[in-house]
């Protein structure tokens, strides 16, 4: 590991939110994210609102479908926030040569760059979560080869999700505005 990544690393807080929705969705324009993650349990955390983020793992699993590409994140839909170090930026906005945040199930993170972004039209699958009372959600390509971490950081297909699994997710009760925390109050649904 190079001095750039250890001189970014933090410990992030994750928490178990409980699945309460699994649901198809239909096609939509999704982003996949091309950079270096390193192996099991480690990803980047995205989510449909900016104070509830879940762990995407990487593709760096072996699969019948494909070969493991751990320098990729299928992140999700193009609207969906992804954590930038203490921000929060969409998903369509990044591009090769941005720095984002990568963390591990233990909360463990560091900067990588991006090194290229694709765009394209998936069918798309809803997943939704509780924490603390709140409920958190966002949209995932629905293939078995996109996957988020479980409670006891391991990668689960969201193919293979249901109501009641617990996943890893990184909240916060504040709302961010420009993805910059704020104290105000904001809804997001």
């Amino acid at each position: 590991m190079g001095i750039r990544d250890r001189s970014g690393m933090e410990k992030m807080p994750l928490v178990k939110a409980r699945v309460t929705k699994v649901k198809q969705v239909g096609m939509a324009t999704c982003v996949r994210g091309y950079r270096i993650v390193n192996g099991s349990g480690e990803g980047m955390l995205i989510g449909s609102q900016s104070n509830g983020l879940f762990l995407v793992h990487s593709e760096s699993e072996e699969s019948p479908y494909v070969a493991a590409r751990p320098f990729r994140v299928n992140a999700g839909a193009v609207h969906a926030y992804i954590r930038v170090g203490e921000k929060t930026r969409y998903l369509s906005e990044l591009s090769a040569g941005d720095d984002v945040l990568v963390i591990n199930s233990g909360g463990q993170t560091r900067p990588v760059v991006v090194g290229r972004i694709k765009i394209e039209r998936r069918p798309l699958m809803l997943v939704e979560a509780e924490v603390d009372g709140a409920k958190i959600k966002t949209l995932l390509q629905n293939a078995e080869t996109i996957k988020l971490v479980g409670a006891d950081g391991k990668p689960v297909p969201v193919t293979a999700l249901k109501e009641g699994d617990e996943v890893l997710v990184h909240f916060e009760a504040a709302a961010r505005h420009f993805g910059m925390k704020i104290e105000e109050t904001i809804i997001e649904k």
